[in-house]
């Protein structure tokens, strides 16, 4: 750990512990959320459900109106609240690569490669299953992503009993995971670029910039700058979500004038919001799906099948068998105290997806001619896939030596 990084009082093992904890706490409260969203969806009030999330809400800036978002209640969660939780990831990114696991360029090799592994097979395999039909191949992305909130929740059943590398390995994965999905939105997902809110954004984060370079260590003027850069982005083309990342690079890790750290103070202060309220409600709003009518043949549909096999074997054989392969070519060692049992476990859990697979699912099939036929067959793949992930996950790490025996099992 470089030494500039403890004069922010960054201390990295407290630091994961603290994320463990409240992503486990996470974790229920999204569970929860995405429970109570499929009994509204099926119960008599499931007209009073969807009609909530179609609710128009307009927002204006100046007395004519001429600069305004118009849009229902389940875009303003997706584009706007979730542009927070990308921030917050930003945030998590930047830091773990400046001061944190991925600092050590040693270290970032194992992650790396089980990251990318962790999202090229599941993309291959959902593409191999769904290659004849072009509408269904937009969905490529979406058994790509972990959810770290799940993947930490269903972790934290049997952790007292697994070295503590293997959570701190889990959650680089996660980080690069997601660094992935953003660059995956930023560069697939996009619809109509329109230049000149393209280049007013970039104004708007030049001025972020300038005000990091310049010292500036004070969180107003970059809020300020960052919604305005949202705005520019939303109506640019690019999802707007990518404007919540792109602010986030241009918040300060340290600053010379004192030991307050701006990009510390950020998480801090936005984590309970993000974990706790954004991310719940997103699941409420997007967890829905109708069961009426539905048959087990809908788990013969492309869509989900991709969906299951991309996730619960695509993570898989992806993680652990780069893993595996960067072991036995020494390009990287295992994580120490962790067995290959720890390992294909992590694995198995890691195939856990929620959150950043429905996000990808709503950019992928929204607007196309069966839009919702294609989310409930993503939702049904989603919610099978990661029964079973966590299943086996519990099973697998359950029966790993103990971090006590695992020195002498390797």
């Amino acid at each position: 750990m470089p030494k500039s990084a403890t004069t922010f009082d960054y201390r990295p093992f407290s630091a994961v512990q603290q994320f463990l904890r409240s992503e486990m706490a996470a974790g229920i409260c999204l569970l929860l959320a995405a429970l109570a969203a499929i009994v509204l969806a099926n119960s008599p009030w499931q007209d009073f459900y969807h009609d909530v999330l179609k609710l128009p809400i307009t927002l204006t800036v100046g007395a004519s109106g001429a600069f305004g978002v118009d849009k229902p209640l389940h875009l303003w969660i997706n584009d706007g609240l979730m542009a927070i939780f990308f921030f917050l990831i930003g945030l998590e990114i930047k830091r773990e690569i400046l001061a944190g696991h991925l600092a050590d360029r040693r270290q970032l090799v194992l992650p790396l490669l089980a990251a990318v592994g962790g999202m090229v097979v599941p993309a291959l395999i959902y593409a191999a299953i769904n290659h004849d039909n072009p509408e269904n191949l937009r969905g490529w992305a979406i058994p790509a992503a972990t959810d770290i909130a799940f993947a930490i929740a269903i972790y934290s059943l049997v952790a007292k009993r697994l070295p503590p590398a293997l959570k701190v390995f889990l959650l680089a994965i996660a980080v690069l995971d997601d660094l992935g999905a953003i660059i995956i939105i930023a560069l697939f997902y996009n619809h109509g670029l329109a230049l000149p809110n393209l280049l007013a954004a970039a104004v708007f984060l030049a001025g972020m910039v300038a005000l990091n370079r310049c010292g500036y260590n004070r969180g107003s003027w970059y809020v300020l700058l960052a919604i305005a850069m949202w705005f520019c982005v939303l109506k640019s083309g690019v999802h707007a979500t990518i404007a919540g990342v792109l602010a986030a690079m241009t918040i300060p890790l340290h600053n010379r004038a004192d030991k307050r750290s701006l990009l510390l103070q950020f998480e801090h202060d936005l984590q309970p919001t993000v974990a706790f309220f954004i991310m719940p409600l997103f699941a409420f709003a997007n967890a829905g799906v109708t069961l009426e009518g539905l048959t087990l043949a809908v788990l013969w549909q492309p869509v989900t099948l991709g969906v299951i096999a991309g996730l619960f074997i695509g993570k898989q054989v992806g993680i652990f068998g780069l893993t595996w392969l960067a072991v036995q070519c020494r390009l990287a060692a295992r994580p120490a105290g962790c067995t290959w049992r720890h390992l294909w476990g992590m694995s198995q859990i890691a195939a856990i997806g929620f959150t950043m697979s429905l996000f990808i699912a709503t950019l992928a099939f929204t607007g196309t001619a069966h839009d919702s036929a294609h989310m409930t067959e993503v939702k049904v793949g989603i919610i099978v896939a990661s029964i079973l992930a966590a299943s086996a996950g519990l099973c697998t790490l359950w029966r790993a030596p103990a971090a006590r025996q695992a020195g002498r099992r390797r």
